[in-house]
């Protein structure tokens, strides 16, 4: 399925914040109708992705990609977005990351080609339906995760009869007391020993995340990431990557190096910069996600960019409309947005602007966002806040991964408030 499908969609009460007199219009065509979204009959609350700043944040990273020499497969978990995804290949992206097996199902009804997913996998159906993708599909190229023997045995007896190899990375740890990975370098080589006596899988390449180094530093993180290229400097001159260090009869055409979240790719940048020559060719992969909406709170505060301001800057690209419904102190006010719209996992929305019913938009000065209902807002208001019941009040969010995944169907809105289009969302 194309993700031009999702155009022919149609507007109903399926989906939050389209205007009642759109039913049955298809999503292209209340596009092609460029509503404007204070005006054109959207209810509140809705969340706008401006079109210009995801328009940069694609280009930025295929920018800095390019000139890392970096492939990239961003984590299609931050969006779930068939649309996003094919935006992202069109800026030349290798391929999508995927977290769990049923991620994997929607990339591949949208017809994604290259799917990393960064997880051991050991749930036997999904790797019997892996399998049959890989047998039906020549040209799908799937690679996961593997760190533990225990995984390597139940991945083997699941895909047992499969024409094709699962192709694997084994996962190094960031180090103890972080998220999955083998712990050591010894536990790492006897994985690769079970997937070399695996006859359905094959080694590829090692991986992990840098994100989960405990007590992270630029310094800690490069340290464990020149263990991760060690370890596949080892791989390699061990032979695990040729034919004979594999129990499929078939090497593989490159060794696939692969980190990088959206906090400390530049340190992956510089550390992959120095990867020495291998007995193959080398996928330098990275997949940071988040950057395709980045935020206004948690990645605001930790994007590399903050540290090579040369290289550019992210923009965030979220904003939530909710309504005044409620003003009964001169100290307090509700909007009707709460936790079933807003991310709160990690930050509360900030009030950024507020927009009055004559079009009138000023900044939210005196305004706090201090807690979420399911779905209300609470906001404390100072003396200095101009706020009445009606005005529309503009939030910046924090955590894109929280966000998208309250919004199954999510306008994309020029500067001037001009509906452009529809992102939609398969969580």
């Amino acid at each position: 399925m194309s993700a031009d499908r999702l155009d022919d969609e149609r507007a109903d009460h399926r989906f939050k914040a389209l205007p009642p007199d759109a039913q049955g219009l298809t999503l292209a065509e209340l596009a092609a109708e460029r509503r404007n979204l204070f005006t054109g009959g959207f209810t509140t609350p809705v969340l706008a992705l401006s079109a210009e700043r995801l328009e940069h944040n694609l280009r930025l990273l295929e920018e800095y990609t390019r000139r890392h020499d970096l492939a990239f497969a961003p984590h299609g978990k931050t969006s779930m977005s068939p649309q996003l995804f094919r935006r992202q290949l069109e800026h030349g992206a290798w391929g999508i990351t995927a977290a769990v097996p049923h991620q994997v199902r929607v990339y591949r009804a949208f017809g994604i080609q290259r799917i990393f997913l960064a997880n051991e996998v050991v749930d036997a159906p999904a790797l019997r339906w892996i399998a049959r993708e890989l047998a039906d599909d020549p040209e799908f190229r799937f690679v996961c995760y593997v760190d533990s023997v225990r995984g390597v045995e139940l991945m083997d007896e699941a895909l047992r009869g499969a024409p094709r190899p699962v192709d694997v990375v084994v996962e190094l740890g960031a180090g103890e007391g972080a998220r999955t990975g083998a712990r050591t370098e010894a536990d790492c080589h006897a994985i690769a020993d079970a997937v070399a006596a695996a006859g359905t899988l094959r080694l590829v390449g090692v991986a992990g995340y840098e994100g989960e180094v405990p007590q992270a530093t630029a310094e800690r993180v490069r340290a464990w990431l020149d263990r991760l290229i060690a370890l596949a400097a080892d791989f390699d001159k061990a032979g695990r990557f040729s034919d004979s260090g594999t129990g499929t009869g078939t090497g593989t055409d490159e060794i696939v190096i692969s980190a990088g979240g959206s906090a400390w790719f530049d340190v992956v940048a510089d550390a992959f910069a120095e990867i020495p020559a291998l007995g193959r060719p080398v996928l330098k992969l990275l997949r940071s996600g988040a950057y395709v909406s980045h935020d206004d709170g948690h990645y605001r505060t930790l994007t590399p960019f903050n540290r090579i301001p040369d290289e550019g800057a992210l923009q965030p690209a979220f904003r939530l409309w909710s309504q005044v419904i409620s003003r009964p102190t001169p100290e307090q006010a509700f909007t009707n947005a709460g936790k079933r719209d807003a991310a709160y996992d990690l930050h509360l929305p900030v009030a950024q602007v507020v927009r009055t019913p004559a079009g009138e938009l000023r900044e939210a000065t005196g305004i706090t966002v201090t807690g979420l209902s399911d779905q209300h807002a609470w906001l404390a208001t100072d003396p200095t806040a101009e706020l009445q019941v009606g005005d529309w009040v503009g939030m910046g969010l924090s955590h894109p991964c929280t966000t998208f995944d309250k919004w199954q169907l999510i306008p994309v809105v020029e500067a001037d408030g001009t509906v452009v289009d529809f992102v939609r969302t398969f969580f």
